[in-house]
């Protein structure tokens, strides 16, 4: 059968690898085709187009994008409609890929469509819910999401976190020197995650290594294009003695600790049983528009699933480089307190076959050709 995948960012191309390869566990003669990157392509999808630099840090720094996406998803779904995939599958990216399956609606197409990660996953948008709801069949990772749609008598599937059983937990470490330990430094994928968080995390990176001389430091870039910026940034910060690592796991394979832009890598973290501090900085533009559409208490993954703050988060201007330091250092001195709760963690994301069981709901969705 024939699958067609779209992604719009690092994390969600996560996903959707992991999700096209556990499908060809169920079906071996399967043929993706679909929206990506490198990691995608890697696996053995077919990129229709890539995704490289669509994501962005807010609405406003959507808006210049926002032409060539459109033009994008049109062209997208004229293709979707005339190369008739058993079933399309959405990975996150809801701003680009709901509209995608209103566009598919509309011109006809009749084959399933299954939306995993929906958006407003924290939110609590009856509409948004509804919106995903009348065009495709969404499926949660998480069941606050799953109690959500229910709560309003809408469809939605749930299996558990598909990650969650993709990551080995190592043993925990002892202790770091008091001089000494590895630190990560993750500042995220995007263009403005880079350019907010890197110069923080470098100053930090600074700052602890005057109180800890023998503190090495491992940068983790998500592409070529952020491993150059992240060099010319450590050596305009002044940061030496570091080494660059490609991705999140082996920046992270001998870490003691990480800082790490909060996202989906924090979950990489924590999955891993390593200790993290994460950070998040917008433009001040930005500020009142976060604040308008969402008040919760957190924002990093880990202490949303766990409705406690396992993971320190530093957000806007608490993300000085003075507290960064100062969080790490208490990470380095203690990093049994979060090891402890990521086996909670794990839990609370659902069984360790989810990536499975959402592998099967898609071939199963796919031979049925049920619209949905």
């Amino acid at each position: 059968m024939r699958y067609f995948l779209s992604s719009g960012e690092a994390s969600g191309e996560l996903a959707a690898t992991l999700i096209a390869q556990a499908i060809r566990g169920i079906d071996p003669q399967a043929e993706f085709e679909g929206i990506g990157a490198a990691r995608m392509r890697d696996a053995g999808v077919a990129l229709w187009r890539d995704h490289s630099g669509w994501a962005s840090m807010g609405p406003l720094a959507a808006i210049p994008r926002i032409p060539k996406l459109l033009l994008t998803m049109f062209v997208t779904a004229g293709h979707i409609v005339r190369s008739k995939p058993d079933i399309v599958i959405l990975v996150d990216f809801g701003a680009f890929n709901v509209r995608l399956a209103k566009r598919l609606r509309a011109i006809g197409y009749k084959g399933p469509i299954l939306d995993i990660f929906p958006p407003a996953t924290w939110l609590d948008r009856e509409r948004t819910a509804r919106d995903v709801s009348a065009v495709a069949m969404p499926l949660t990772a998480f069941a606050h999401q799953r109690d959500f749609y229910r709560s309003h008598d809408l469809p939605i599937a749930y299996f558990g976190h598909p990650l969650a059983s993709q990551y080995t937990m190592r043993a925990a470490r002892p202790t770091p020197p008091a001089a000494g330990g590895t630190v990560a430094l993750l500042p995220g994928s995007r263009r403005g995650e880079l350019r907010y968080h890197a110069p923080a995390l470098f100053a930090a990176f600074r700052e602890l290594r005057a109180r800890r001389p023998q503190l090495r430091g491992v940068i983790g870039a998500a592409d070529d294009r952020g491993e150059a910026f992240l060099r010319e940034c450590a050596q305009r910060e002044g940061v030496g003695d570091v080494t660059f690592a490609r991705g999140t796991l082996p920046a992270i394979a001998d870490a003691d600790a990480a800082w790490v832009a909060s996202g989906t890598a924090v979950l990489e973290c924590a999955l891993s049983g390593v200790p993290a501090v994460a950070l998040y900085i917008i433009s001040p533009a930005l500020v009142q528009h976060a604040r308008r559409v969402y008040s919760g208490k957190y924002v990093t993954l880990p202490n949303l699933v766990l409705d406690r703050e396992v993971v320190p988060e530093l957000l806007q201007d608490a993300a000085t480089p003075h507290a960064l330091a100062q969080a790490m250092d208490a990470v380095l001195a203690e990093p049994q307190r979060q090891y402890e709760e990521f086996a909670a963690l794990r839990e609370a994301l659902g069984p360790p076959d989810a990536l499975e069981k959402i592998a099967g709901f898609a071939v199963q969705l796919a031979k049925e050709r049920v619209p949905c």
